[in-house]
């Protein structure tokens, strides 16, 4: 099914990433995960700029191109009385797969809220303007 494509996974390394991740090896894809767990096909920070490009320079390096994009890390998930301004910008950076989370919070998850509001958000226009495929799941009910 994914035969010769490249996806991306952002936090992969376990819980729901990895299992996105080896769905998509299951099928055919060349998966390059980057998460701060050793082990993987990228180690780093998702929220610093320079790791973001060394990655994408070396994902483009060895595949020439991304058919894929899982925004999947975690964000921090705080409370808004007991997170920093340091930190909640650290949730908003990483971001997060977009779900329902953004509508269905819980109290002291503020932060994370907030980053999978902001994917959502961001999601939207991009279907409308981006020559990408951007997959929508949804569990089966």
């Amino acid at each position: 099914m994914f035969e010769g494509k490249i996806a991306v996974v952002n936090g992969g390394a376990q819980g729901i990433g990895r299992t996105i991740a080896g769905e998509f090896e299951k099928n055919g894809a060349k998966v390059c995960v980057i998460d701060k767990q050793p082990g993987v096909y990228y180690t780093g920070d998702l929220a610093d700029e320079k790791t973001l490009e060394r990655f994408a320079a070396q994902v483009i390096a060895d595949y020439g191109h991304i058919d894929y994009l899982i925004n999947n890390a975690l964000p921090l998930m705080k409370g808004i009385d007991s997170c920093t301004w340091q930190e909640f910008n650290y949730a908003l950076k990483v971001g997060d797969i977009s779900s329902s989370g953004d509508r269905m919070s819980q109290p002291n998850t503020e932060s994370y809220t907030a980053a999978k509001s902001g994917i959502e958000l961001l999601r939207c226009p991009l279907l409308l303007q981006a020559p990408v495929h951007f997959p929508e799941v949804r569990p089966k009910t």
